[in-house]
């Protein structure tokens, strides 16, 4: 069983991090990627306490989403902030998870964040569109816990 650190290869970790500068192209939107090997509790209410600590309630339009696993437990989460829950249709977030989880299942979790990943961009772009003056908020890098 792979552990967090090693999960990905460095072409893998490069792939998500590509998914991520694409979805974050011609939006405002913000897009953070977690890996951990454990999580002890209930998935949803730590990847919210991951979303404070991250500090991607800080986004200016509180558009950030992000991709939580944890390996070694089987579990994983998408938590998007207020401003892009507000505007999504009800079941997007499941709908998300069902096409990583088919990925996930085939042990195949760099495919599977870059699916999620594309599709969450496409609604940061739709509801949330680049401006002149829009940086880049938070981090693109894989973050591990």
């Amino acid at each position: 069983m792979p552990n967090a650190k090693n999960l990905f290869t460095l072409q893998e970790k490069d792939l998500i991090k590509k998914a991520i500068i694409n979805a974050e192209l011609d939006s405002s939107g913000e897009i953070r990627v977690h890996i951990e090997n454990h999580c002890k509790e209930d998935v949803l209410d730590y990847a919210a306490y991951l979303f404070n600590k991250l500090e991607m309630t800080k986004t200016e339009q509180r558009n950030g989403v992000l991709f939580y696993l944890a390996v070694k437990d089987h579990k994983f989460a998408i938590l998007g902030d207020a401003g892009i829950n507000a505007v999504v249709e009800e079941g997007f977030w499941d709908e998300v998870k069902t096409i990583m989880a088919a990925y996930f299942k085939r042990g195949e979790f760099a495919e599977g964040l870059a699916q999620g990943i594309e599709k969450a961009g496409k609604k940061l772009k739709k509801h949330f569109p680049y401006h002149r003056d829009d940086f880049n908020e938070l981090s693109d890098e894989i973050s591990f816990g």
